[in-house]
C-alpha cells in the first residue's frame, strides 16, 4: 500500500456564510458548500494529478454541495483533500467524522484520514478503508491527543487506488463535542514561548570564522552547556524559551570570546539570563543500583573558572523536576518522545548554525536518554569535539548528509540510520538494481536468488556464484571503504545492510568480475528500477501460504514472516500431538506472538526478559524495570521446540526468540542476530533529517546483555555456498535434525 506523507503548506482562510451554519463549518467548510471554479475553498489536494477533485451537486449527503475524489487517469497511485486544523487543542482525543459514498473502488481504497504532527499520529483507514460500490455511509477515525507535543493537526479525504468516491457532512470532534467558535476558546491549546518564537526560521544568521582547536573546544564547551541547560534548567523545561533560538541569540557574542576568561563570562552571564533555579526539594540522587548514572565528569575535567562550575553544578542539583517541553518517555513503553524537536524541512541544507544545532542537539540526546551509551566503540564524550568540523564545514546537502550518518553511526546501534532526509546520498547511491541478490556467506559476496526469475539470463550470474569485484573493485576494498557508512550493533547487521547498495548505481549496467564453478569470469549485468524489480531488502514473504505447516515426520514449522492473530488457536490444534515444533523468526513478525503463542511451551508464569527505562527526571540515569511474565497455557505442548534466528532477526524478532528461548525445552539454532533489540525512539534532526535509536534497554532476567550481542544460537549454523548452489536451507535441515533425535 502507498505510503501517505502528508505536508499541509498553506494558510486557512475565514468566510462569512449563512448564519445557520455553525462557525467551524463556515472557517473549514467541512461541508463543502463555499468552492471556487469548481473545487471547494480553503481545502488543498496532494498526492498524483491524474485524480480529479471537484465539489458535485448531484451526489451529496446534505446541503448543495459534496466533495469528489476521482482517479481519471486510471493509475494505481493516491489523492488526498487536505486542510490544516486553525488550532491545537486541548482534550484526550480528537474525532474526524462524516459520510462517504463510493463507485467501482478497486485496487486500493476511500476513506477519511487525520494526522497529528510532528510524527504523533496518523489513521488513515489502510486497514478497514472502503471498497467497490457503495451508498452513503457514516466512517469516523480518532486519534489520541497529546497536549505538550501536539504542533500541528491535518484532516481530509483520502483515495487510493482506481475508483471515485464522495465526501460530505464532514464534523470534528473533541471529546465528542463538535467543534464550533462557542467551544474553540474552551479546547485550544496554550501557545507556548517555545512554539511562538519564530525569529530564526528563515535562518540562523551564524557565520564562523575558521576553526582552530581553540574555537572547537569553546564550540564543544557550549554544546555540553547548551545540552545540559536543555534537559535541567526548569524554565528551558516549562517551554518558555525556544532553546534552538536562544543558541543563535547567543553564539555570536560568544564567537567573539577573546580568551578563556572572557568566554567563561560570556557563558555565565548567558546562564543567568535565564535564572538560577530554585532549591530542588523533590530531586533524589542517582540510586546505586542505577545500571547507567549520569556522566557530569566534563564539568569538573573541563578548563572554566570555578564559578562557572559553581553554576553548572547548581543546575543540575536543582534540576526540572515533572513535565519537559523537551523530553518524555511513552506511556506504557517509557522509551523517549523527542516529538516537540522542530524538523525544519525547509532546509534541506541548512545554514552553518542549524547545521551546528544538529550536531549539539543529537549529542545531547544519546547523552542522556540512549540506553547503550557505555557500549559504543568510541567514549561518547569525544564524540562532539571530533564532528565539529565536520558540521560546520559540510559545504553542501550531501556533505551535511554524510556527516549525519557518519555521527548517527558512532553509536553503534542497528535500528540508527539516516532513514529520511538522504535525497543526496540516495542520488549518489543511484535508484537501479541488479536484478539478484546477493549476500555475504563464508565471508563471500555470494548470488543467492533472482529477484526476477526472467531476468536470470541477462544477469548472467548463476545462484552460488562468487561476485569479487563490483566496477573494477574488490569486494573487500569496498567493504573497508563503506565501513563507516554502514555501522551496526555488529558486523553481521553491517555486512546484511551494505549488501543490497553494493549492486545499486546509477547507471544501466554493473561491472562484476565473479567466480562461477571455480573460473574467473567478467560481465556487465543490466540493472532495473526498484519497481521493476520484485525486489525484497532481507527476506521473501510469500503472503498466498499460510505461515504454517506440517513438515515429513510430523514436525510442525511456523513463520512469523506472515503469522496473523487467529493462526494461533489453530496452531495449537493442530501442532498439538507434532514430534516438535521449528519457529523461524529470520524475518520480522507480522503478529506480537511471545505471550499468545510462547504461553503454549511454559510450565508456569515465567520472566524472560527486563528493561532499563531513563529518567527525565535525572537525565542519563537508567534503572532496571522488571518485564512481565509470560503466563503459561492450561495444557503445554510437549514436544521440542526449535528457534530459528539469523542476522535477519532484528528487534520484536530478537524479543520474540528471547521469550521463546525461556520454555526449557527450546533450542535456538542459526547465527547471531542484529543486535538491536528494544522499541525505538525517532529523532529528527535540522533539514527534515530522520532516525532513531533503540529507545529502552533489553536485558534476560540474570542482566545479561543482547544490545549489540544479539541472540547467541546454542547450535551455530550458518549457510554454505555449496548449500545456496543447491538451493538447500541447511539451518532448517539442522534444526529437523534436531528434532529427529530427541526422544519424546
Amino acid at each position: 500500500m502507498y505510503k501517505l506523507i502528508i505536508i499541509a503548506l498553506f494558510t486557512t482562510f475565514y468566510l462569512q456564510t449563512a448564519c445557520s451554519q455553525s462557525k467551524a463549518t463556515q472557517t473549514l467548510n467541512l461541508d463543502f458548500e463555499q468552492h471556487k471554479n469548481g473545487f471547494p475553498t480553503h481545502w488543498t489536494v496532494f498526492g498524483d494529478e491524474g485524480y480529479k477533485v471537484y465539489v458535485d451537486s448531484m451526489h451529496k449527503k446534505s446541503g448543495r454541495f459534496s466533495a469528489v475524489i476521482e482517479n481519471a487517469a486510471n493509475k494505481k497511485d493516491y489523492r488526498a483533500l487536505s486542510i490544516n486544523l486553525p488550532a491545537n487543542y486541548e482534550g484526550k482525543s480528537i474525532s474526524l467524522s462524516g459520510f462517504i459514498k463510493t463507485e467501482n473502488v478497486t485496487e486500493g481504497y476511500a476513506g477519511l484520514w487525520i494526522r497529528i504532527d510532528p510524527e504523533i499520529g496518523l489513521d488513515k483507514m489502510s486497514d478497514r478503508g472502503i471498497t467497490g460500490t457503495t451508498d452513503w455511509a457514516y466512517f469516523e477515525v480518532t486519534l489520541p491527543l497529546k497536549t505538550k507535543e501536539t504542533e500541528k493537526i491535518v484532516v481530509g479525504a483520502l483515495l487510493v487506488g482506481k475508483g471515485k468516491m464522495w465526501v460530505d457532512g464532514l464534523k470534528i470532534s473533541i471529546d465528542g463535542m463538535e467543534l464550533d467558535d462557542r467551544k474553540l476558546k474552551h479546547y485550544q491549546k496554550e501557545v507556548l514561548p517555545a512554539q511562538a518564537d519564530r525569529a530564526f526560521d528563515n535562518g540562523s544568521k551564524i557565520t564562523f570564522p575558521s576553526l582552530n582547536r581553540d574555537l572547537i573546544g569553546n564550540l564543544e564547551l557550549l554544546g555540553k552547556i547548551w545540552g545540559l541547560m536543555k534537559y535541567h534548567h526548569p524554565e528551558v523545561a516549562k517551554g518558555n524559551y525556544n532553546w534552538d533560538y536562544e543558541l543563535f541569540r547567543f553564539l555570536p557574542q560568544y564567537l567573539e570570546a577573546k580568551d578563556k576568561h572572557q568566554r567563561d563570562n560570556e557563558l555565565s552571564n548567558w546562564i543567568k539570563k535565564y535564572g538560577l533555579p530554585s532549591a530542588c526539594k523533590t530531586c533524589k540522587t542517582t540510586p546505586l543500583h542505577a545500571v547507567l548514572k549520569p556522566d557530569l565528569s566534563w564539568i569538573n575535567n573541563a578548563d572554566i573558572s570555578e564559578n562557572l562550575k559553581t553554576k553548572l553544578i547548581s543546575i543540575y542539583n536543582n534540576r526540572n523536576q515533572g513535565s519537559n517541553y523537551y523530553i518524555s518517555l511513552y506511556p506504557n513503553i517509557s522509551n523517549p518522545n523527542f516529538t516537540t524537536e522542530k524538523p525544519y524541512v525547509e532546509m534541506s541544507y541548512p545554514d552553518a548554525g542549524f547545521r551546528l544545532l544538529s550536531l549539539y542537539r543529537y549529542w545531547n540526546m544519546i547523552q542522556y536518554f540512549f540506553p547503550y551509551k557505555h557500549l559504543t566503540d568510541k567514549k561518547w564524550d569525544t564524540v562532539l569535539q571530533e564532528y565539529i568540523s565536520t558540521f560546520v564545514n559540510a559545504k553542501d546537502e550531501l556533505a551535511y548528509e554524510l556527516a549525519a550518518v557518519l555521527l548517527i553511526g558512532e553509536v553503534n546501534d542497528t535500528h540508527a540510520n539516516l532513514w529520511g532526509g538522504r535525497d543526496k546520498i540516495n542520488a549518489l547511491k543511484g535508484s537501479k538494481f541488479a536484478a539478484f541478490k546477493a549476500e555475504f556467506v563464508e565471508s563471500k559476496f555470494v548470488v543467492t536468488d533472482y529477484f526476477n526469475p526472467e531476468f536470470s539470463g541477462l544477469a548472467k550470474v548463476k545462484i552460488g556464484d562468487i561476485i569479487t569485484h563490483v566496477n573494477g573493485k574488490k569486494i573487500s576494498s569496498l567493504v573497508d571503504s563503506l565501513k563507516p557508512y554502514y555501522r551496526a550493533s555488529n558486523m553481521a547487521a553491517m555486512l546484511r545492510n551494505m549488501s543490497i547498495d553494493l549492486l545499486r548505481t546509477p547507471n544501466n549496467t554493473i561491472s562484476l568480475n565473479y567466480l562461477s564453478e571455480g573460473k574467473k569470469q567478467q560481465v556487465n549485468v543490466p540493472t532495473y528500477e526498484r519497481k521493476e524489480l520484485n525486489m525484497y531488502y532481507l527476506y521473501k514473504v510469500d503472503t498466498t501460504q499460510k505461515c504454517y505447516k506440517i513438515l515429513p515426520g510430523n514436525i510442525g514449522y511456523i513463520t512469523l514472516a506472515n503469522i496473523k492473530g487467529e493462526d494461533i488457536p489453530e496452531i495449537k490444534k493442530r501442532f498439538n500431538d507434532t514430534k516438535g515444533i521449528i519457529i523461524d523468526i529470520r524475518n520480522y513478525p507480522s503478529f506480537f506472538v511471545p505471550y499468545s503463542l510462547g504461553s503454549w511451551f511454559l510450565d508456569e508464569p515465567t520472566s524472560f526478559a527486563k528493561f532499563t527505562n531513563g529518567n527525565p527526571d535525572n537525565p542519563g540515569e537508567f534503572t532496571f524495570e522488571e518485564g512481565q511474565k509470560i503466563p503459561n497455557d492450561s495444557i503445554k505442548y510437549q514436544g521440542k521446540l526449535v528457534v530459528l534466528v539469523n542476522e535477519n532477526s532484528q528487534s520484536q524478532s530478537e524479543f520474540t526468540a528471547m521469550a521463546f528461548h525461556a520454555a526449557k525445552n527450546t533450542t535456538i539454532i542459526g547465527s547471531t542476530t542484529a543486535g538491536a533489540d528494544g522499541n525505538v525512539s525517532n529523532i529528527i534532526l535540522p533539514g527534515g533529517l530522520k532516525t532513531m535509536i533503540t529507545g529502552i534497554g533489553v536485558y534476560y532476567p540474570n542482566g545479561k546483555e543482547t544490545q549489540r550481542i544479539g541472540i547467541v544460537p546454542e547450535i551455530v549454523v550458518k549457510p554454505t555456498i555449496n548449500g545456496i548452489k543447491n538451493r538447500k536451507d541447511e539451518v532448517l535441515e539442522i534444526a529437523i535434525k534436531v528434532i529427529n533425535d530427541t526422544k519424546r
